[in-house]
């Protein structure tokens, strides 16, 4: 009988393959942006889905109207098994389309460099070739239920609904975005992204400077206070990205924006936030000041079933023979709503590499294989033990956001 421990043997006959799988994928040009290339994309993820891991028990097609769609595809334990976890991968990048035409996928010695591939298309390379390696050597796992969403680069819009759904019928969430330096996520940053606009009225900015109510003045003052409400010892960032306004050096200006982002470490923090927001006023009597925007997606918090989750993995991994580390993150993934919503999940098990968002996007191929195995390894764990239960109540977390 197959134990984890042969699964780097396993995985590392399978290299090749999993290189050009990771290539094939890559090729697929997802943008967040562009409905029909998303469309595509996820016509092939499925058809190469079919080939590795075979036909799913139960496929969910979700429209996103304008945002790429959500597939869920259930893939039941080959024996009996009555946990079930949810895999988070999104299939979108912020790569614009034609992206590949001046960089296509490469191979440097251990680097796979492409657009997407640590973020994140390694990890669903990763994850499929981990349900493979299970079912070839007759590895236990759970039943798994597989998420696969085409708007996350943009706030995931579209899919969230359809992400806690999912996630509140298993009992533990794997996130395979990509890891923090090789570290996985046990925590992750709320986050918040507002619009403040501000209506002044117009003057001759020479002829009558006393006259009219300049929005740019009021925007400024709005900005620093906005940037005192940073607090890095309670984790907290608020950084004003885009200011528009005015419309010549000579006027007053009648109108300004400025377009704000938020990340909070505690729920206390949002609600702190919050009413800095509420309290926002113009100084001038004939300024007009509007808030608009959202907590785009709830704080991910270390819990104690989360540190479990971690526990299990590290336990895997040592048992292959390296070790994991954990780290929280300023950034947010669909993970943040799985948490919100109290279930145990663990992030960052996609690729290990650097650069997402950038043109040096690149993995580690060892570190892909390395990967595969502790996913095997984990999925192995969770189905011989007890206890995940992290089922609530979903209205319970809605205006969480």
């Amino acid at each position: 009988m197959s134990t984890i421990q042969d699964l780097p043997l396993w995985v590392a006959r399978r290299r090749s393959e999993m290189v050009q799988d990771l290539a094939d994928y890559v090729s697929q040009e997802t943008p967040s942006d562009h409905k029909p290339m998303l469309a595509a994309g996820l016509s092939w993820i499925e058809e190469w889905l079919q080939s590795r891991i075979g036909t799913p028990a139960k496929r969910r097609l979700v429209d996103g109207g304008e945002w790429g769609d959500t597939l869920v595809l259930d893939y039941p334990a080959d024996g009996f098994s009555d946990t079930w976890v949810t895999a988070l991968c999104h299939y979108d990048t912020v790569w614009p389309a034609g992206t590949l035409q001046a960089w296509t996928p490469t191979v440097e010695g251990d680097r796979f460099s492409g657009p997407g591939a640590f973020d994140m298309k390694g990890g669903l390379v990763q994850l499929v070739w981990a349900l493979k390696a299970s079912k070839d050597l007759g590895l236990p796992r759970p039943n798994l239920r597989l998420v696969l969403n085409g708007d996350e680069e943009l706030g995931s819009p579209a899919s969230r609904e359809v992400i806690e759904e999912e996630s509140l019928r298993g009992d533990a969430v794997l996130v395979f975005e990509a890891s923090a330096g090789g570290a996985l996520k046990t925590a992750r940053k709320g986050v918040g992204i507002f619009q403040i606009t501000v209506n002044g009225q117009e003057a001759h900015a020479g002829l009558d400077p006393e006259a009219g109510a300049s929005a740019i003045d009021e925007i400024a003052r709005v900005i620093l206070h906005l940037h005192g409400a940073t607090d890095l010892s309670k984790g907290t960032t608020v950084n004003v990205g885009l200011v528009r306004g005015g419309t010549r050096t000579n006027v007053t200006a009648g109108s300004a924006t400025a377009e704000f982002d938020v990340r909070v470490s505690s729920e206390a923090e949002v609600q702190r936030i919050s009413a800095v927001l509420d309290k926002l006023s113009p100084r001038h009597e004939d300024a007009t000041l509007d808030v608009s925007g959202e907590w785009n997606r709830p704080v991910m918090a270390r819990t104690r079933q989360t540190a479990r989750l971690f526990a299990q993995a590290e336990s895997v991994a040592e048992q292959l023979g390296f070790q994991l580390s954990e780290t929280s993150v300023g950034g947010a993934s669909d993970g943040n709503f799985a948490a919100a919503l109290g279930l145990p999940v663990l992030d960052g098990l996609g690729a290990v590499g650097d650069g997402a968002h950038a043109r040096n996007e690149w993995i580690s191929i060892d570190g892909m294989l390395e990967r595969t195995c502790l996913a095997a390894g984990l999925l192995a764990s969770l189905d011989e033990s007890a206890g995940w239960q992290g089922k609530a109540d979903l209205n319970q977390y809605r205006g969480v956001s």
